[in-house]
């Protein structure tokens, strides 16, 4: 079964069964301040589930773009080192607003299971959480499980909530067992171990109660349910092979790598095999962040997304791709999947033109770092040590710009550890020295910029032109980092580059106007950080203006040729008054006769 075929079997089931088949939403949820990126099917029914909105259906059905790489969902230092790990994937799921319950879930994903992807019914077994005895016994009745295949697990595996209060409730998984040898040893069993023979499938979420802020579990008045099941899992398992990556899903993209290294994939050296895994796993998240309108840059989504191309590009030195490689990379996915998602194939000469920049912006920073860290770890093992010191992994970041995940990265290949604490250490007397630098400019920090003292310089583009493109990295309310600023509100933005000059060496900031899709901002001042952050400070005219949008950026050219005339005009000022009056040193001090 092709993966298209995996999909379409999924989808066109429910709808058989009255479920509306619904697109995947965006990675960037929309109005929902609590997740960074879509990270399951339910997050676009979110409001439908708590009450908040009413769709025209109670049944749905999809195939949701998810991205694990933030938050409390992160998964990206374990992709490569596993068959499952992934940053993007895709979840299936079928979902009831208070039409069905657990009867008709169970009943459903039997029938999905057995009778349409034909997966081996002596070979599944179900987990139940320990107090649902009728979840039990419907596994019994509709399955004809055996009490010895359905095992009882806690809360930690098998009850779900939404957060700490509001909906919330038991589940149940369907596991496969796929067989001895694949046991990590005789204590294996589910619920005792991590290894892949008792395989989870799919998990079905029997949202009943509503926590409230007591601890207390109320019936909810129309139970629901959310299931999830990963493509890339159940493909693995439909198609025969062992590990994800080498589906129909990801092979294909491992293959364009095989061309460009000149390498192949699952040879003895173990390190190259997690490197083939992590690029072609990382260029998936990569095009459909670019796609769905995340950007590179310090903060928020775009650094995730940043770590994200910068872990491929160090694992492509391990293959020794030295030239721009992440491109090709990330055009086979969109030839891959531009057809089932059209905005990966509207993207794909902004997503070129993107990828292409970091990379070479990276390059250098890349090689340079990597040898400093390998001497390291060289004079390390030469003494026998086992722990890099944290004042190393800084000073890679710190002076280098080398990102503290690589290094992890490369100790774990190594079997060492890093002084974390260390490197902490270093990284809280950096910001107390940042803090003292700026109050010894005169000025008071406040709270907000804090960590943006650790930020690197703005690139000034105000010497070379007056208008320009850039990407929204923060935005600022009442000494307050936000998301997001609505028409009326004040707001000062930063940006990766801009053309507006702030204040300093005694002349006056920029005015002007910051525009993109669908908002204006109008700059009435622009101020220089001391650690040449450029802030542009200012009202919001129209619109909704979020980080990570893209943004036009135009300074008053007018204003801009009159402040330097008169910057010009002072400066010829004191020249005349030195030439007839002397320098300042040569000048009497006050109060001498």
């Amino acid at each position: 079964m092709h993966s298209r075929d995996v999909r379409d079997t999924f989808l066109r089931y429910f709808e058989e069964k009255g479920h509306t088949v619904v697109s995947s939403s965006s990675l960037v949820p929309t109005a929902d301040p609590t997740l960074l990126f879509t990270n399951a099917g339910m997050v676009q029914f979110k409001r439908a589930f708590l009450g908040e909105e009413v769709r025209p259906y109670t049944r749905a059905a999809s195939s949701q773009k998810c991205v694990r790489a933030g938050g409390k969902h992160n998964d990206l230092e374990n992709v490569g080192y596993t068959a499952r790990h992934h940053t993007f994937f895709e979840m299936l799921g079928n979902f009831s607003f208070g039409d069905y319950f657990k009867e008709g879930a169970i009943e459903m994903a039997w029938e999905l299971m057995t009778e349409r992807y034909r997966l081996p019914q002596e070979r599944l077994w179900a987990t139940v959480f320990h107090e649902d005895d009728e979840a039990r016994r419907l596994w019994e009745k509709i399955a004809g499980l055996p009490p010895e295949r359905i095992v009882g697990l806690g809360e930690k595996d098998n009850f779900w909530a939404m957060g700490d209060t509001g909906p919330c409730g038991p589940c149940s998984e369907i596991i496969l067992d796929q067989g001895e040898d694949m046991a990590c040893g005789p204590e294996c069993g589910i619920g005792k171990c991590d290894c892949d023979r008792y395989l989870e499938i799919w998990n079905l979420v029997f949202m009943q109660f509503n926590r409230t802020s007591k601890g207390e579990l109320e019936p909810l008045p129309k139970p629901s349910i959310d299931t999830g099941m990963g493509l890339e899992r159940l493909c693995a398992i439909v198609q025969g092979v062992r590990s994800n990556f080498d589906t129909d899903l990801l092979r294909p993209i491992i293959a364009r790598l095989e061309d460009l290294a000149g390498e192949a994939y699952g040879g003895p050296d173990r390190l190259k095999n997690v490197a083939f895994r992590v690029i072609a796993d990382h260029s998936r998240a990569t095009s459909f962040l670019i796609a769905d309108g995340v950007l590179p840059s310090n903060e928020g989504r775009g650094y995730v997304l940043r770590r994200i191309i910068r872990r491929a590009l160090r694992f492509g030195r391990l293959l020794n791709l030295k030239t721009p490689f992440l491109p090709a990379v990330c055009e086979r996915v969109v030839e891959l999947m531009g057809e089932i998602y059209p905005e990966l194939q509207t993207a794909r000469g902004f997503l070129h033109q993107i990828v292409t920049h970091e990379e070479e912006r990276f390059a250098e920073t890349l090689d340079h770092g990597l040898r400093l860290l390998q001497e390291e770890l060289a004079a390390l093992k030469a003494s026998s040590g086992r722990v890099l010191p944290g004042e190393v992994a800084f000073r890679l970041y710190d002076t280098y710009g080398f990102p503290l995940d690589l290094v992890q990265d490369a100790l774990r290949e190594e079997g060492l550890d890093l002084d974390y604490e260390g490197y902490e250490a270093h990284m809280r007397r950096q910001r107390e020295t940042s803090r003292a630098a700026w109050k010894g400019a005169g000025e008071e920090i406040p709270e907000v910029y804090v960590e943006l003292a650790g930020w690197p310089p703005t690139r000034f583009l105000g010497y070379e032109t007056l208008s320009a493109d850039s990407t929204i990295l923060a935005l600022i309310r009442h000494e307050t980092a936000g998301d997001q600023a609505e028409a009326g509100e004040e707001v000062e933005v930063v940006t990766t580059a801009t053309p507006f000059y702030g204040e300093a060496g005694g002349q006056v900031g920029d005015t002007g106007w910051i525009t993109g899709a669908g908002f204006k901002i109008e700059v009435t001042n622009t101020q220089r950080l001391p650690n040449d952050l450029i802030v542009h400070q200012g009202v919001v005219r129209e619109g909704l203006v979020r980080v990570n949008d893209q943004a036009h950026l135009e300074v008053d050219a007018e204003r801009r040729a009159r402040i330097a005339r008169h910057h010009t005009a002072t400066h010829i000022l004191q020249a005349t008054l030195q030439k007839h009056l002397g320098s300042p040193t040569s000048l009497p001090s006050p109060g001498t006769p």
